[in-house]
């Protein structure tokens, strides 16, 4: 199998180790992403790790996105700038807080975290699909609704994590309310967010 580059136009990058991504990301600061071609366990070519490489990228202000295969030796992790009013994880507070302490997060990241800590971003960060518990709004409506529960219930964990973030990222309680239960509907009436073949 031959990987193939992604068709948004960013450019597909390796790099030996964490200080050439750093370099890299020092010189592209403003740029508009890239995709970095990070080797699968087993591949003996030096490459940055994708926790390496997420380190480097959070001090720099950017974020990672999508992974996407490549071939049998390498995979492709997507890392862009972040953009004004981005979602926080709980997940990368935690390790912006790590390296903050550390003192690795360079004036752009540290502009990134003070906006979030501003605007209530950085409090409202969510939880990731291991963690993340069914808010309240959504539990009252699938309760309400015949069939959401066993519906819901019934889905694959990234379709419970998906209906479960959609509610929870939500920054009032009524709108968290109309999407659980737009969702519960949705449930009960056979749909489901991500379609499974």
């Amino acid at each position: 199998m031959t990987g193939a580059a992604p068709s948004d136009g960013l450019p597909v990058l390796a790099f030996a180790d964490e200080a050439a991504w750093e370099t890299w990301l020092t010189a592209h600061a403003k740029g508009a992403g890239v995709w970095l071609k990070i080797a699968k366990q087993g591949n003996a070519t030096p490459s940055v790790t994708y926790a390496q490489a997420l380190d480097v990228a959070l001090c720099h202000g950017w974020i990672d996105g999508q992974k996407r295969g490549f071939d049998e030796e390498w995979f492709l992790q997507r890392f862009t700038p972040r953009r004004p009013r981005s979602l926080w994880s709980a997940r990368n507070v935690a390790h912006v807080t790590r390296l903050q302490a550390a003192g690795r997060i360079r004036e752009a990241g540290l502009r990134e975290i003070e906006a979030a800590r501003a605007d209530g971003r950085w409090d409202a960060a969510y939880a990731g699909a291991s963690t993340m518990a069914p808010p309240p709004e959504l539990v009252a409506a699938l309760g309400r609704t015949a069939g959401a529960q066993a519906a819901f219930d019934a889905l694959d964990r990234s379709n419970r994590y998906a209906v479960c973030f959609r509610v929870a990222t939500l920054k009032t309680a009524a709108g968290r309310e109309r999407r659980a239960q737009a969702l519960a509907d949705l449930l009960a009436a056979g749909g489901r967010i991500h379609d499974r073949a």
